[in-house]
């Protein structure tokens, strides 16, 4: 009598768990797959089926690259086929491309449907043949020989002390700290924490923060792109920087889009190996928020 309570129970379970999925939005794309080529200058066509996704909603669709957005492809209505996509000249041959898509302006905001296609190849001759010309170009360039002078043998400048040379740095660090950047590519910078480590080198790691919604963001030090285009998940994304440690630096998320539920919002650890700390950075597309971090 057990044993059929048991089997009973156990059916079940199986029908209730495949009914829930049945109710879930999801995404299923049938081109690209792992046996696709794109050939640029060709244009492209994206097939797809969904479950639970009213025709007349959209789905937005992303080219990536080793997690990085290579190129928007486009938000297309829900009929399940799309050509005439025409891909960035720019891009280059490979075979470590994918294609995510994600529902927009789902009914359950807590379940939002996406999918990730596996690997596919993509190439593009014009970009290759770009690319052996430049290497070959700067493999060509010779670098002119100076020529010497004999010039009489400067003196040598006293040696500075450890006092003068801590205070000189202590003093440059502090003029510094005062050119604290407040734009960027007309966006407003705002400044939420400032951070102090020993060591200037650094450990970032970024990943979403709340629900997974389509962001895509770069993130900069001192005004330079240390991660660019980078479509955020639950996953841990790890990079490393260098720190000047001769002044404050900032650090900045730069949104490029509002995902579903704006603004962007970025989970940051930053560490050194020894201290870490973690924060949240928001930014939508007038604004950004930074911290300020220096070594000690």
């Amino acid at each position: 009598m057990r044993k059929i309570h048991f089997i009973f129970l156990s059916a079940f379970m199986f029908f209730s768990t495949l009914g829930y999925a049945q109710d879930v939005a999801t995404i299923e794309i049938i081109s690209p797959n792992e046996n696709t080529v794109w050939n640029i200058p060709d244009k492209i066509t994206l097939q797809w089926n969904t479950i639970k996704i009213d025709t007349s909603k959209s789905i937005h669709f992303f080219l990536v690259r080793n997690e990085m957005v290579v190129q928007e492809l486009g938000s297309f209505k829900n009929d399940g086929f799309e050509d005439g996509i025409e891909l960035a000249k720019n891009i280059g041959s490979g075979n470590r491309y994918q294609v995510v898509a994600i529902e927009l302006f789902p009914d359950d905001k807590f379940n939002i449907a996406k999918k990730v296609t596996p690997f596919f190849s993509i190439t593009n001759a014009a970009s290759d043949e770009r690319k052996k010309k430049q290497q070959l170009a700067n493999a060509n360039v010779v670098t002119p020989k100076k020529k010497s002078k004999n010039k009489p043998k400067k003196q040598n400048a006293p040696v500075k002390t450890a006092v003068a040379q801590s205070k000189n740095k202590t003093e440059n660090k502090t003029e510094n700290k005062t050119e604290i950047r407040d734009s960027f590519d007309g966006r407003k910078i705002s400044y939420t924490k400032e951070f102090e480590f020993d060591s200037e080198n650094i450990i970032i790691k970024i990943w979403d923060h709340g629900r997974q919604d389509g962001d895509i963001v770069s993130i900069y030090l001192n005004g330079v792109q240390v991660i660019k285009k980078y479509y955020l998940t639950y996953w841990k994304k790890e990079f490393k920087i260098k720190l000047d440690p001769t002044k404050s630096n900032d650090l900045f998320l730069y949104a490029h889009n509002l995902g579903d539920s704006p603004p962007n919002t970025v989970s940051v650890e930053i560490s050194d190996g020894k201290k870490s700390e973690n924060i949240v950075l928001n930014s939508d597309l007038q604004s950004c928020e930074a911290v300020l971090i220096s070594v000690k």
